[in-house]
């Protein structure tokens, strides 16, 4: 795992720069540093050790030197490829991953990513072409920026080390703050700042003599496909994931899991047991809050397979000590509340381990969501055509309205039944809704994002979708929105600001290309969600994990804003600095903070101002604050 930087142009470009942009993202790899420059490009990298410790420095080249690579990830089929490779002809000289990317890149160019199994977000300089090709994984477990200035192109892991250039703008995007209300996250290929974009999962970027082109190379297919019976496609599940964990658990530095008591994460956990003869080391944040506390089963999985287990417990003292710390690593105003348990979750690992497993992904593979459930339910209510619109209007009046919590959810429901599949689906997934927004706005504001709807973006999801079920079609919009906006965010920022690296078994694309196939009706069964894949683990997990309702990874959001955190929240958001950057009403804001203890959903679009006033004050209003982080210790040793 590292993190990568550099720029390219039709003139020489600075070296220093780049240096300058590895120093912001020490913490992505804290074990070494690599750099290369020539007339048109500079690239720089930090390391963390992971495969080929001693060996395994970048960048990596071709052997003629004219092929450079910097790179993040892990490469899982390397040893295959290498020996692929080897056979036609090519010579090594680490025993790393990275170096296959450039032997790759000779014999396939920029097609090489169809070849790899793994994460990755990698650069590959071209010197005798004078191309630059960045490439990221297929469902974005790696990031990618990027900033285009005239003939140059600058990239970076983090936006942090984009901004050691002063030319980059430190202004707001309102559109991405438009979205980042809706969603909690800043979609790509936005970032919070103009002129800087996210390459998007599944792309690659060609830079080439000044100009800049785009190409998607991959999209999950949830075309459905001849399959067996459910016997056979349960046991087929148990192989695939076992094989994606054997893959994972290759590292010289120690490994363990994160193990939250859900149905996914102990999965792998079961699977990693089978393949290791060593106690796995399992990681578990709980709460004192006994309604998000899911220690206990946790605990049930540590002692079936024997792990050597570990645990912390989150209070809202806690989340009030760690805010300051976690909001500069995300460069981006990011209000999953989750965040703050997966950064306890991570630095506890980092402690005892340097890579993790983890349980991302299995929710949109299988079907792991209730809103799956609920969609699936109101969608055969068929309201009729003349009824929705009063049912909207008369939903819309009660979550505008100075009303109690439980007639705002009411009214919620009632403009639910009111609109299409796309737009039910977007107000789920959705914190300020748009008439929230309307009335948040400035006039400025309003003025700038005129004509822009966020819900666009699950409304295009859902038309280029293949799939012909409605539960299929909702894991595809996820798999293309929420997983990489914002679950794969959370865990890469809080792991990496760890110095940890975390490995997904199931947003393996063997087993998700599969699992996409599937029937609707395996995944969701009634109101039984995951039913496939339950099915599958009955032999290895304990009864009352598999029909245990799914939690979440939730935290008890309102009564921290309710009591801890109140203060902070009223101070930060009510300030001569807040109100000074003309944007939101600040009548409303007060609203929300007088009135956000009635409902959950009031709390979630506080939080979400706090999330970006903190994300403010840390990286625009005073950005000497994260211009350089620092690594954990100890940390020793390579990058994938």
């Amino acid at each position: 795992m590292c993190g990568v930087a550099g720029i390219v142009s039709t003139s020489p470009p600075d070296p220093e720069q780049v240096r300058a942009m590895c120093r912001r993202i020490i913490h992505r790899g804290p074990d070494g540093e690599g750099y290369y420059s020539d007339a048109h490009a500079a690239l720089g990298m930090r390391r963390l050790a992971i495969i080929d410790v001693a060996g395994g420095g970048q960048p990596v080249y071709n052997e003629d030197g004219t092929v450079a690579a910097v790179f993040n990830g892990e490469i899982y089929n390397f040893m295959e490829l290498r020996g692929q490779l080897v056979s036609r002809g090519h010579r090594f000289a680490t025993d790393s991953d990275t170096e296959v990317l450039v032997h790759l890149y000779e014999e396939h160019g920029e097609d090489l990513v169809t070849h790899l199994r793994g994460m990755f977000a990698f650069a590959i300089w071209d010197m005798a072409r004078r191309r630059l090709l960045l490439a990221r994984d297929r469902v974005g477990k790696k990031p990618l920026y990027y900033r285009q200035s005239g003939s140059s192109l600058s990239f970076a892991s983090e936006l942090k080390a984009l901004m050691a250039d002063p030319a980059a703008s430190r202004e707001v995007d309102p559109v991405a703050l438009h979205h980042y209300l809706t969603f909690q996250y800043v979609p790509a290929p936005w970032s919070i700042h103009r002129g800087i974009r996210k390459l998007p999962p599944g792309h690659l970027l060609v830079w080439h003599e000044g100009d800049v082109r785009l190409r998607r190379y991959w999209k999950l297919d949830f075309t459905p496909r001849r399959v067996g019976c459910e016997r056979d496609a349960a046991e087929q599940t148990r192989q695939l994931l076992l094989d994606a964990t054997r893959v994972r658990m290759v590292s010289e530095r120690p490994l363990g899991a994160f193990l939250s008591g859900g149905v996914d994460s102990s999965a792998v956990v079961a699977a990693m047991a089978r393949l290791s003869d060593q106690p796995v080391k399992t990681f578990c944040i709980g709460f004192d809050d006994r309604r998000y506390d899911e220690r206990s089963y946790a605990a049930t999985v540590a002692r079936r397979y024997g792990t050597d287990h570990h645990e912390f417990v989150v209070a809202g003292s806690s989340a009030l000590e760690v805010l300051p710390r976690v909001a500069p690593h995300f460069d981006e105003p990011f209000a999953d509340s989750s965040a703050i348990p997966s950064f306890f979750v991570a630095e506890l690992s980092r402690r005892h381990v340097t890579v993790v497993l983890n349980g991302d992904g299995g929710d949109e593979s299988f079907g792991g969501y209730r809103r799956y459930a609920f969609m699936k339910r109101v969608g055969r209510m068929q309201t009729p055509r003349q009824l929705r619109g009063m049912l909207n209007s008369v939903g819309s009046a009660l979550v505008q309205g100075n009303t109690p919590a439980r007639l705002r959810r009411f009214g919620r429901g009632l403009r639910l039944l009111g609109e299409t599949p796309q737009q039910r689906y977007a107000s789920l997934m959705s914190y300020f809704t748009n008439e929230g927004k309307d009335a948040l706005y400035t006039a400025a504001l309003h003025e700038q994002v005129a004509g822009i709807d966020s819900y666009d973006l699950i409304s295009r999801a859902f038309d280029t979708s293949r799939a012909d079920e409605d539960v299929n079609r909702l894991m595809d919009v996820d798999v293309n929105t929420y997983l990489p906006g914002d679950l794969l965010v959370k865990v890469d920022i809080t792991t990496m600001a760890n110095s940890l690296e975390a490995r997904s078994p199931f947003l393996d694309h063997h087993l998700m290309e599969w699992a996409a196939g599937l029937p609707g009706r395996w995944k969701v069964d009634g109101q039984v969600t995951k039913a496939l894949l339950k099915k599958a683990m009955a032999p290895w997990l304990p009864p009352e994990l598999i029909t245990r309702p799914k939690a979440g990874f939730g935290v008890p959001l309102a009564d921290w804003l309710r009591n801890e955190l109140r203060p902070m929240a009223f101070d930060l958001l009510t300030d001569h600095t807040a109100r000074s950057r003309g944007l939101f009403r600040p009548e409303v804001v007060r609203g929300l903070l007088q009135d956000h203890v009635e409902g959950r959903d009031r709390a979630n679009c506080l939080w979400a101002l706090l999330q970006f006033e903190l994300w403010h004050r840390a990286c625009v209003d005073r950005p000497g604050n994260s211009s350089t982080t620092t690594a954990p210790q100890p940390a020793q040793g390579h990058c994938g």
